[in-house]
């Protein structure tokens, strides 16, 4: 990660909103647009920011279900296992962990019917041994 001051105020802007315009990510800098616009291209470029995503609204996640699911797969299967995980739509984040489980998985289903779908589709997947759930009732913060 890089160490500049700037850098690092400037991802702090981006990770809280990615559609800030050029020229608001320089007022809030310090800096011209012309600096702010090749701090970014340059932290876009060496790879530092490899992208831009979309935040779901509390609205949205209001009616949704989100759970982790912890799932034990043989160091053979693994990357099986991860590219059929990877085509599952409602699983947002995958992790490998250390621990009784290999990996964890955040999913999120508008109801407890798909969320229970899913939690099948990743159990009966070849080559996991043991998956284990839980609900998770609310965020109490997120960066």
């Amino acid at each position: 990660m890089t160490k500049n001051i700037q850098d690092q105020r400037l991802i702090a802007l981006l990770r809280a909103n990615s559609r800030l315009p050029i020229s608001e990510l320089a007022r809030k800098l310090g800096v011209s647009r012309t600096a702010a616009q090749a701090r970014l291209q340059r932290l876009e470029r060496t790879g530092i920011i490899k992208g831009y995503t979309v935040e779901l609204s509390d609205e949205y996640l209001k009616g949704c279900i989100k759970a982790m699911v912890m799932i034990k797969v043989p160091p053979a299967k693994r990357v099986n296992i991860e590219r059929a995980l990877s085509k599952i739509p409602q699983l947002i984040t995958l992790y490998s962990i250390s621990g009784n489980f290999d990996m964890t998985a955040v999913v999120i289903a508008p109801s407890v019917v798909e969320l229970d779908d899913v939690i099948d589709q990743i159990g009966v997947l070849e080559g996991v041994e043991e998956t284990q759930s839980s609900v998770i009732l609310s965020t109490k913060f997120e960066r």
